[in-house]
């Protein structure tokens, strides 16, 4: 391998973990447009279990505004230990931990979740996006309104 082979496949790494925490930070700030950008445009899988199983972009960014766009609603959003493979210059997969905290902060109930994302990754022009998501979860505490 080349040094200009290596550097752009070190930017590429970097490029999606990037993409990737632009995305969780985007989710607790609950910046809508930010999380819509994180994805392709156009047909891309997003499976989050019971939360839903969504094919584009936009059908998940509606649901996630009526679920947590409310000032009662507090999230914090973890990723971790990221294992992404690079499959060509423009297609990748990556896998990260994830630790979820939620806070009904009228209620006081709270949900904490241990869960792995699977994720497939395309450049389109010239910008990482995630086509695929899908979400496993490890183990799940809810705590109830007090």
């Amino acid at each position: 391998m080349t040094l200009e082979q290596r550097i752009a496949r070190l930017e590429a790494l970097e490029a999606i973990r990037q993409l990737k925490h632009r995305y969780l930070n985007a989710c607790d700030l609950k910046e809508v447009d930010s999380i819509r950008d994180c994805f392709a445009e156009g047909e891309v899988l997003i499976d989050y279990g019971p939360v839903g199983l969504f094919t584009d972009r936009d059908s998940f960014v509606a649901l996630y505004q009526q679920l947590a766009c409310h000032e009662r609603v507090k999230d914090l959003h973890h990723g971790s230990n990221p294992e992404i493979e690079l499959l060509s210059e423009n297609e990748a997969t990556g896998r990260w931990g994830l630790f979820y905290f939620n806070l009904d902060a009228e209620t006081g109930a709270t949900l904490q979740l241990g869960a792995v994302y699977y994720d497939r990754y395309r450049r389109i022009e010239g910008q990482w996006k995630i086509i695929e998501t899908r979400v496993e979860r490890l183990q799940e505490l809810t705590s109830p309104a007090t």
